[in-house]
């Protein structure tokens, strides 16, 4: 009886939870279902609209044009606790890494064998440093991160909440304040790592109308001529 119980208000949950992800995409409908050909006149605002209600309705379509997602870091800040943390229920030592970045869009047209990058404005990246993802935010197992647009706490278009390992943390941070000014990390954010969180995409958690991150990539340019973008020549497994 007790099981049952639960179900019902486990798929409760979930109903409400649907019923307000469609209600924050139909609000984007207006932005997301104009053609990629707009992207030029739209704002930085409304091309993340775009990006948000076209992952979430028509993911199949968008994935064609190879979205990727670039977070220009322009400067960090370390936070590191000792004791209680607001994050896991254990005491101790507590990393985070927060960036401020310029979000760009890639899209490639494979038509016409050409890729445009489109501004989609500021915004933060905040980053857990562990070995394990935390308490908060809820993410799902093997989820690294979530994208929020609009997020109420920070007025950015984008607002990316995750997680990354001690290990990863060790390997980018002598990129991170590399006082060399032809020195440059992005964190990138491909396609197939990328999954509106959804109805059936139980993979993937976050706020209603969120994507989903299963995977980040930093990458650091030394040099300026270096610092063009080139697509990844083996190809794309889905996960």
């Amino acid at each position: 009886m007790e099981s049952e119980y639960m179900q019902k208000a486990s798929s409760d949950f979930e109903e409400m939870n649907e019923k307000l992800r469609r209600e924050v995409i139909r609000s984007l409908e207006a932005y997301g279902a104009r053609p990629v050909s707009d992207l030029s006149d739209m704002t930085e605002g409304e091309r993340a609209k775009w990006l948000f209600w076209n992952l979430h309705e028509s993911l199949d379509e968008v994935r064609k044009m190879e979205p990727t997602l670039i977070g220009q870091v322009m400067s960090t800040q370390l936070t590191i606790s000792d004791g209680q943390s607001m994050w896991t229920d254990k005491k101790g030592l507590e990393k985070r890494l927060e960036l401020s970045c310029k979000w760009h869009l890639l899209l490639t047209y494979s038509i016409y064998q050409t890729e445009k990058t489109y501004e989609i404005g500021d915004g933060w990246i905040n980053l857990y440093i562990g070995e394990n993802p935390p308490v908060r935010p809820l993410l799902q197992e093997n989820q690294k991160g979530y994208l929020d647009a609009d997020h109420s706490l920070y007025p950015n278009q984008l607002f990316l909440d995750g997680w990354i390992t001690e290990n990863v943390w060790q390997e980018i941070k002598p990129h991170l304040y590399n006082p060399s000014p032809a020195c440059r990390t992005d964190v990138l954010l491909l396609d197939n790592f990328l999954f509106p969180v959804k109805k059936g995409f139980d993979f993937v958690t976050g706020p209603a109308g969120s994507i989903g991150i299963t995977n980040m990539e930093f990458r650091t340019f030394s040099h300026p001529t270096e610092r063009r973008m080139t697509r990844r020549g083996e190809p794309r497994q889905r996960s």
